[in-house]
């Protein structure tokens, strides 16, 4: 490996580990408690070592949605060879579930933690965010041109849609469902996300 080679992969090392490093604060700490150099005194540099990477704090969470969001456009694109639409809506459905669960500490930060959004607004890459959610929306508007979900708007049915699993996330994550076992919170939701598909399989049988 030659000199340059090692210097790119040492600021890459460097760069996850202070992505590493804030996300962690950001959960345990709230992101309005958590400073630069707080985030610098965890990894034991200064804080002009996380100026090289990142301009502010929120440069540091718009990094850490995009990671998330880039893992999560990433496994609905699976989804993509599907070919019948309704089918296809529901594999997205239990997709972003799945997500969710496999990665709490990133939901937490996309779509729990308060947190400005300003940074995020600025940002016109913001690809993976607006790509993750158009996939929803456009398999949505093709049931409606195969016959299916009639007379609904399609950014609104994007919206409920994605309320409703995103209301089972939280809970979980969030460990809002005290009167559950640790076992029944998932197999409650494995059962919701049942009952969400029934009613979508409903507009097929009506078609």
């Amino acid at each position: 490996m030659g000199i340059a080679d090692r210097k790119e992969r040492e600021k890459l090392e460097m760069r996850a580990k202070i992505l590493d490093a804030a996300k962690h604060l950001f959960l345990e700490e709230g992101y309005s408690s958590v400073s630069l150099r707080r985030i610098a005194d965890s990894i034991e540099y200064s804080p002009s070592t996380i100026y090289l990477y990142f301009k502010d704090k929120d440069d540091i969470l718009f990094a850490l949605h995009n990671l998330a969001f880039q893992e999560l456009y990433h496994r609905q694109r699976q989804n993509l060879q599907i070919a019948d639409p309704i089918d296809r809506l529901q594999a997205y459905l239990s997709t972003y579930l799945e997500f969710a669960l496999d990665n709490r500490e990133y939901y937490d930060l996309m779509f729990i933690q308060y947190a400005p959004a300003s940074k995020i607004k600025e940002k016109a890459e913001w690809r993976y965010g607006r790509r993750a959610y158009e996939a929803l929306r456009d398999t949505i508007r093709q049931c409606q041109e195969a016959g299916y979900l009639k007379s609904v708007d399609p950014d609104a049915t994007a919206f409920g849609l994605w309320s409703f699993v995103h209301g089972l996330a939280s809970l979980i994550i969030r460990h809002r469902l005290p009167m559950f076992s640790a076992n029944q919170r998932e197999k409650l939701a494995k059962q919701a996300m049942e009952m969400l598909n029934e009613m979508l399989e409903l507009s097929r049988v009506q078609h």
